[in-house]
């Protein structure tokens, strides 16, 4: 065989990953625009991708029905097929069956907002929230938001459950997407540090202003950070003797999930 066809059809399947991944890369940043969706600028920023790139791709995307484009404001956002390919895997997953009970009891003994992130890719979602019984609560996240690991409480407490060094490259892989969030690769790694050493993540300040947050990650049986539970609450209702009892709790829980997952 011709030395240069063989390398021409060799490099082919290469080029077709690559662009998977990066049409990929686009989608989970358009995810977490939600439904307001994201400009062109922001995601060119956030993938890292040359603008003529992005744009081929959402306008392949769009002809798929897989992205949509605001009018008015001109944003990027997931378009209407995409639930509808979600139907197809209707039944929800075993963490979400095994965390059910264990959320509805932490919620009720805590009384304020709980919320079920998972880990997906680089990425964490809110898979769950339960609102408590306090009168005031803190809806910071609603259930499908998306952010990068590192952003979000949730997000630093699965990065501390990680081997060191895995944890570092995917806050080196999310430092452009930081920008957006205020924060930044040092700021993370700080967080990430911290929650390390003390076990679960505490968050002095919450996505909010003047509320707090505390995160326990829960492992899959093969000892892989998957999710995490948090608690958002405001900030005189958890002092450090409260703290530590909600982080007791949490931390109970999450093992019950994790043995619940086990089987």
């Amino acid at each position: 065989m011709d030395k240069t066809r063989f390398a021409r059809n060799a490099m082919a399947p290469r080029q077709g990953a690559q662009a998977i991944r990066r049409a990929l890369a686009v989608l989970r940043i358009l995810a977490a625009g939600r439904e307001d969706g994201v400009p062109l600028a922001e995601v060119v920023r956030a993938t890292g991708l040359t603008r003529p790139t992005v744009h081929r791709i959402v306008h392949v995307l769009i002809e798929e029905g897989i992205v949509e484009r605001h009018g008015k404001s001109g944003r990027y956002a997931i378009g209407n097929q995409v639930p509808e390919l979600a139907l197809a895997r209707p039944r929800p997953s075993r963490l979400l069956v095994a965390a059910n009970p264990t959320l509805q009891r932490a919620s009720a003994e805590i009384g304020d907002t709980l919320f079920l992130t998972v880990r997906t890719g680089n990425d964490t979602l809110c898979v769950d929230r339960r609102i408590g019984v306090y009168p005031i609560q803190v809806l910071s996240i609603e259930i499908g938001a998306r952010r990068p690991l590192g952003v979000s409480s949730a997000g630093v407490a699965i990065l501390a459950a990680m081997p060191a060094q895995d944890a570092r490259k995917i806050v080196a892989a999310n430092e452009k997407r930081f920008e957006a969030y205020r924060t930044d690769v040092g700021a993370v790694t700080s967080q990430v540090t911290a929650a390390r050493r003390r076990g679960y993540n505490m968050r002095e300040i919450g996505l909010v202003q003047g509320t707090k947050s505390i995160s326990t990650w829960i492992k899959t049986p093969d000892g892989q950070p998957t999710a995490a539970i948090t608690v958002s609450a405001v900030r005189t209702r958890l002092g450090p003797r409260r703290e530590q009892e909600v982080a007791e709790i949490l931390l109970r829980e999450a093992r019950a999930i994790e043995q619940a997952i086990r089987g």
